[in-house]
């Protein structure tokens, strides 16, 4: 049987286009604030407040994706708000318009996400369903290597010329609007839940498995003290302070290495997330992931106590190695767990969960930070994300 089909492989190609854009911005976004004035504390809270924005919209257009039993008008209109958000962070400087657009950008991905993740999970069995999740996975990081790679071969030869990336960065997100029609689709049974409002997917909590009802806590928990990765960048930075590398002649200064730093994390999650799906299809999903949660305690007790630049991109590789073993892994259990009316709904619970925690995960990583200083963010967050892997350990234990 063909694994990986059309479908899955256009939609891998939409990611991979789309996260381009984003990732030509995203290690250069926390640089740019705070060159606009943004404090790290103010940083925290808006990468919380977006990032709230777009979890509280998976799980309402995930019900509604399968209320109306329908995934495309959804995926368009979601990479359409992330593309057309690029170049209108060039527009103004004033924090109440970043927060906008930032959000903008992030209701896209609410509104595409669940659906998106249901037409993959259509596509695959169960016995396939990490497999298909991780090529998607991989597919979808390239992209994130190599607009971070776009972004400092530029930013080389322009430096500071921060407006025109913006503006370049919706080359690819309009070609990834384009390749989603492509896909065509027929109209799946509709939800169990029927029609309701906003928070009406939160009902999914009463229908849903036993099994799915243990893991979600665990994950959650995690969630909730696993903050944007702008402040990995941040603390990349503070590190490397007036270091420099040189290499062929050229001299690299902080800024260049912590972009380099976010691609060669980037590169590892993107070739280990296929393979870490192959094994969690052969193995079991809860022994690829707790190993993966024991992984991200190490990288953030690591970075909690500055270390040298070779350590530093240890670290990255091994954060990039628990991305592929915990994120598509994930969404390919919860998908395992629900029924084939309700995945979208499934999805979008658990991601509106994730992103609310992660606000509150950003905004607590942020005030310690500014309160007590980085090394007690980092460690309180290592030692959370350990207890989560104990939770997770202890509600699948067989008996």
């Amino acid at each position: 049987m063909r694994i990986i089909t059309r479908t899955i492989w256009i939609l891998s190609l939409v990611s991979l286009l789309a996260d381009i854009a984003s990732e030509m911005l995203y290690p250069v976004i926390p640089v740019y604030l705070k060159e606009i004035g943004f404090s790290v504390l103010l940083i925290g809270i808006l990468e919380g407040m977006v990032n709230f924005t777009a979890g509280i919209s998976k799980g309402y257009f995930g019900k509604l994706s399968d209320e109306k039993g329908l995934r495309l008008p959804f995926v368009k209109l979601g990479y359409f708000l992330g593309a057309v958000s690029k170049p209108l962070m060039a527009f103004f400087t004033y924090p109440f318009w970043i927060f906008f657009v930032r959000a903008l950008d992030r209701l896209g991905k609410g509104v595409r996400t669940a659906a998106r993740d249901a037409l993959l999970s259509r596509e695959a069995s169960k016995e396939t369903k990490a497999r298909v999740f991780g090529f998607h996975r991989g597919m979808d990081t390239i992209g994130a290597a190599t607009g971070p790679v776009i972004a400092l071969v530029f930013l080389f030869f322009y430096p500071g010329s921060y407006t025109t990336l913006f503006y370049l960065a919706f080359i690819p997100g309009i070609l990834s609007v384009f390749l989603v029609f492509l896909l065509r689709e027929k109209r799946e049974p509709v939800s169990t839940l029927g029609k309701g409002n906003f928070f009406s997917f939160l009902r999914y909590w009463k229908i849903a498995s036993p099994a799915y009802r243990k893991i979600i806590p665990a994950f959650f928990l995690f969630a909730l003290f696993n903050s944007s990765d702008i402040f990995l960048l941040l603390i990349t930075k503070e590190t490397i302070g007036s270091q420099t590398l040189r290499i062929a002649g050229q001299t690299f200064g902080a800024d260049t290495l912590t972009i380099a730093a976010y691609i060669f994390y980037n590169l590892v999650y993107a070739a280990a997330s296929f393979p870490a799906g192959i094994l969690a299809d052969r193995v079991g999903f809860r022994r690829i992931i707790i190993p993966g949660m024991l992984l991200f305690a190490i990288v953030y007790s690591g970075f909690a106590f500055h270390p040298s630049l070779s350590l530093i991109f240890v670290f990255f590789l091994l954060y990039g190695i628990y991305a592929a073993l915990t994120e598509g892994v994930i969404k390919a259990w919860i998908s395992n767990l629900a029924g084939q009316q309700d995945i979208a709904t499934a999805i979008g619970f658990y991601t509106s969960g994730e992103s609310i925690c992660t606000l509150f995960a950003s905004i607590i990583a942020g005030a310690v930070w500014t309160g007590l200083g980085s090394r007690y963010s980092f460690l309180l967050t290592a030692i959370m994300a350990l207890a989560s892997a104990v939770c997770l350990f202890f509600v699948t234990r067989r008996k």
